[in-house]
């Protein structure tokens, strides 16, 4: 069982768990291959030019598919070089040097370029990354985690270093030199072959720090470490972000929580699952992007049909006309939501319902506005779409991933072992990044396999296929609230529930609620799925849903609501909560849904967060705006005595740039200025957490970072937060912002209902 990659200039290593223990292999003869495409009398001359090149260990000419659409092989140049660090130099001499030396612009194209050192390598050698063995069992890889606090981190102290959640040092202080015998004895003693670190930095630290001492530490099976990358800042879909600086140590495969969305997503149970289907190493799949990894399981694909990879996506969008560009050109569909607080509601939804489109009407670059027919496939856009395709790309790398996630479904149901759904709930929640990712990804600039138009057909089916299921649903005496892409919040029709009422009211009939004069939802479910061949999921029952206005009150938001479960969700949701989460946070979660409020957004203090809340479940109680404002004045009352723990008032947010990019004096300015002064770099993407002290100053002092233990707290800018919380609880029931200012100056007596 292969349990690390290491690829270097000089060798690749291989360290692999057996039942001797580890063994390292070295692969000197590797050489990482990349391919040219292009006229034939071109490729024989750039041939007999890199003759002479030191980089290039042999070339030789081969027959490959350049693209998906080929029905024939073309020849190609293939270039064996001599280190995998040359493949991207010798593309760019091509690119810029021995291209525009005798031929022009664009003659030559190249393959197989930039795919990462430790997954190039597994894919040209077939080696296979994925851990062996049962899961958890004796031979599955062995972790250990390593944490060390931000504060300490730039300070550079060991001290309060911490092991598997145990401090290393006694007390959690200590000089550096025990500190690093401490872990030394820890790494012997457990062998891992994964080391979970807080963040990437402590690996040269540790080491450094050892040179320092004079000791005989590393991290690694072998002495030493080296950077693979340094930080960068980045902008996807609008947002900044942040990478920072990637090590790499010999044997081990480092996870760096930071910079690991797939570990906070699925933890090692779902990257191990991730690692299996994309084929690249630990190491690798843990900092990628969701949509690296969906390449890489498209690369893995591309192989087996022996189709190179492109280094630029070249493929131009199709003519259109200005008619079709502009019924192409929208998203999924939506309803707006009924503002306002509804009873009886059901959530329906379809189940992976990109995905599924796409492999049910097999939309793949290959296969949207083929040459062979002109056939109006497409609802609404008139593209067609290949029948004579018996395999097309895209789908045959969904289906598996869409079929094993629902057996993981199917199998956590079943489950009564915590540790179990714990492992399966990390597996579905990583694979359902992967799905929500694919969809967006055939209309994005740099896909290596995708296609603008592909990325509309989806759209378009989609469209249609939630007018149709309204339809069906109004036919069958249910009223959509609200629905958003693949998503239906219904209740029953009014007059239903009208002659639901009389009927009712006589006594020869048993009362009967609503929802009983419409067909049931799970038939209403059933015809849907059979007709469109995509499940439609009945998802939860409500008691009752509130949709939230957008800011300025004009109409519903769309992705903002709360609603209290059922009794029967509610069990299941019991059933089905995860081992880590607190009794608190379950019994809440398992009541209500949250999405779109503060509760939910990540910059909201955890004070505020339980505050509203709570201000629902008064609510559910008591259907009532003034008792929800009154249990609202008894924790303005409390925030404003000071007896609110300031740790439960911090502030996350992300800065957007560099401290001296700013113009104007905001909070977060204020926060880096105070982590410059404590020597913490934040870079723009970095998260940035702060307490407001005084929200009136506009330097430094108006706020103080965690750490710095604040003793005191701005009441009136949290009383500010706190009423913008209410005002998404009772704004459903016409209260705005002012209105609740008004009550709260009132000075009116509480009523009981504050203290439910």
């Amino acid at each position: 069982m292969v349990v690390a990659v290491d690829v270097r200039d000089d060798a690749v290593r291989l360290w692999s768990r057996t039942a001797e223990g580890i063994v390292c292999e070295r692969d000197r003869d590797y050489s990482p291959t990349c391919y040219v495409d292009g006229p034939d009398d071109a490729l024989a001359d750039l041939r007999a030019r890199l003759d002479d090149d030191p980089k290039v260990v042999r070339t030789a000419f081969d027959r490959k598919y350049v693209s998906l659409r080929d029905d024939e092989r073309s020849r190609v140049l293939a270039v064996d070089l001599d280190r995998p660090g040359e493949v991207a130099t010798f593309a760019r001499e091509v690119r810029t040097t021995r291209e525009p030396e005798e031929w022009s612009p664009g003659t030559f194209r190249l393959y197989n370029v930039d795919l990462s050192p430790k997954f190039r390598y597994c894919l040209e050698t077939g080696t296979d990354p994925t851990p062996a063995g049962e899961e958890g069992g004796e031979h599955w890889p062995r972790s250990l985690s390593l944490s060390l606090p931000t504060q300490d981190l730039a300070d550079g102290d060991l001290s309060a270093l911490q092991c598997g959640g145990e401090p290393l040092a006694a007390d959690g202080g200590g000089r550096d030199e025990a500190v690093l015998s401490a872990l030394r004895e820890r790494l012997d003693a457990a062998d891992p072959d994964v080391l979970v670190l807080s963040s990437a930095a402590l690996v040269p630290l540790l080491h450094d720090r050892a040179d320092v001492l004079g000791m005989d530490f590393g991290l690694g099976r072998l002495p030493g470490y080296r950077r693979l990358a340094g930080e960068n800042t980045y902008e996807s879909y609008g947002r900044v972000g942040h990478s920072p600086a990637r090590y790499d140590v010999p044997g081990r495969a480092i996870v760096d929580r930071s910079n690991s969305f797939f570990w906070g997503e699925g933890g090692l149970p779902g990257l191990f699952d991730l690692v299996e289907r994309s084929g690249k190493p630990l190491q690798e799949a843990a900092w990628a992007s969701i949509g690296t990894v969906f390449t890489a399981m498209q690369i893995q694909e591309a192989h087996r049909r022996d189709v190179l990879v492109p280094w630029r996506a070249w493929e131009p969008e199709s003519f259109t006309t200005a008619r079709t560009l502009h019924d192409a050109d929208r998203g999924g569909f939506t309803f707006e939501p009924e503002v306002g607080l509804h009873e009886d509601v059901v959530e329906i939804d379809f189940a992976s319902l990109y995905p599924r489109i796409m492999c049910e009407h097999d939309l793949s670059p290959e296969t949207v506005r083929c040459d062979c027919h002109d056939g109006d496939d497409v609802p609404g856009l008139g593209y067609s779409v290949c029948p004579d395709v018996d395999d097309p790309f895209v789908p045959s790398v969904l289906r598996p991933i869409i079929e094993d996630r629902a057996a993981l479904k199917d199998e956590r149901r079943r489950a009564d072992d915590p540790e179990r759904i714990e492992r399966l709930d990390s597996k579905i929640s990583a694979l359902k990044w992967i799905l929500v990712t694919c969809f967006g990804y055939q209309g994005y600039r740099n896909s290596k396999f995708g296609r603008i138009e592909v990325h509309e057909s989806i759209n378009a089916h989609a469209r249609e296929l939630l007018l149709d299921a309204k339809a069906e649903l109004e036919r069958a005496g249910w009223r959509v609230v609200h629905g958003i892409v693949d998503s239906l919040w219904v209740t029953p029709r009014e007059d239903d529930r009208r002659e639901s009422s009389e009927r009712a009211s006589g006594d020869s009939r048993e009362p009967r609620d609503g929802r009983a004069e419409a067909d049931p939802i799970e038939d209403v479910c059933a015809r849907v799925t059979e007709q469109t061949a995509i499940p439609l999921e009945h998802e939860s029952d409500f008691e009752w849903v509130c949709f939230v206005p957008t800011s300025d009150g004009r109409r519903g938001s769309l992705t903002t609501y709360f609603g209290k479960r059922e009794d029967d969700q509610r069990e299941s949701s019991e059933r089905a909560s995860g081992s880590e989460r607190s009794e608190r946070h379950a019994s809440r979660e398992d009541r209500y849904k949250f999405r779109g409020i503060e509760a939910r957004q990540r910059s909201t203090p955890a004070f505020v967060a339980d505050v509203q809340e709570e201000l629902v479940a008064t609510l559910d109680e008591h259907r009532d705006p003034e008792a929800v404002a009154d249990r609202l004045a008894r924790a303005v009352a409390r925030l404003q005595a000071g007896d609110v723990d300031p740790s439960k008032l911090v502030i996350r947010t992300r800065a957007s740039r560099s401290l001296d990019e700013y113009d104007q004096r905001t909070r977060t300015v204020a926060a880096l200025e105070r982590y410059k002064d404590r020597g913490v770099e934040r870079h723009p993407g970095q998260d940035v957490r702060y307490v407001v002290v005084d929200d009136d100053r506009r330097d430094r002092d108006r706020v103080r970072l965690p750490w710095e233990d604040p003793d005191r707290y701005d009441a009136d800018f949290y009383e500010t937060l706190l009423v913008r919380a209410a005002e998404s609880v009772v704004s459903p029931l016409g209260w705005d912002r002012s209105r609740i200012r008004r009550y709260l100056a009132d000075g009116r007596d509480l009523r009981l209902s504050a203290f439910s």
